[in-house]
């Protein structure tokens, strides 16, 4: 979805991939996930996407010097969890995002430690964790699958994941959602 925000356009590219569970040794829904998330990869690089075309028939992705933000579930860990850890590294090692300002939360770390178990194996730290999916195997706990990635022609000013202490008063804003509310404030020069 293009939006134009003072004259400058920036592609919102937003999806949710399959969950890269529930099926059987097949891995359908892991692979179908890795798929969905590759296809970012490529419609984001001009000499990868030439497979893409719209309904009217205009073939390809992204020019290179276009703006863009890559954003939602993506229902993939870089480090833990049933996904494919590469399909997360696609975009997270893409030349065309920024990623100097990972999302991060100090209440993020706080839930992991509450919980421990699953938890306590993981190899990705839990201050970018995004998500709270329990903590008893085979439940893989608390991941990073929610997402905001914007090119790296746009400057990132601040980011966070809203993961708010488990007593506070907040908490009752997630309500019953397993996922947390991530963002980021990027500038657009005029």
């Amino acid at each position: 979805m293009p939006i134009d925000i003072h004259g400058k356009v920036i592609h919102v590219l937003a999806g949710h991939p399959t969950p890269p569970v529930f099926d059987g040794p097949e891995d359908r829904n892991g692979r179908r996930n890795h798929d969905e998330i590759r296809f970012w990869a490529d419609y984001i690089q001009p000499y990868r996407s030439g497979y893409v075309y719209d309904d009217q028939g205009h073939v390809g992705g992204l020019d290179r010097w276009e703006k863009f933000v890559i954003m939602g579930d993506l229902n993939t860990d870089p480090f833990d969890g049933d996904s494919s850890n590469d399909a997360a590294l696609l975009l997270l090692n893409h030349h065309r995002i920024n990623t100097k300002n990972t999302l991060k939360s100090r209440d993020g770390r706080e839930a992991a430690k509450l919980q421990r178990e699953v938890n306590r194996t993981h190899f990705g730290k839990s201050k970018f964790d995004t998500s709270d999916f329990g903590d008893v195997s085979p439940i893989p706990g608390n991941l990073r699958v929610d997402y905001v990635l914007p090119s790296r022609n746009l400057q990132i000013k601040r980011s966070g994941v809203f993961w708010s202490k488990t007593h506070s008063p907040l908490s009752t804003l997630v309500g019953n959602s397993d996922h947390r509310l991530v963002w980021v404030d990027i500038r657009v020069r005029r």
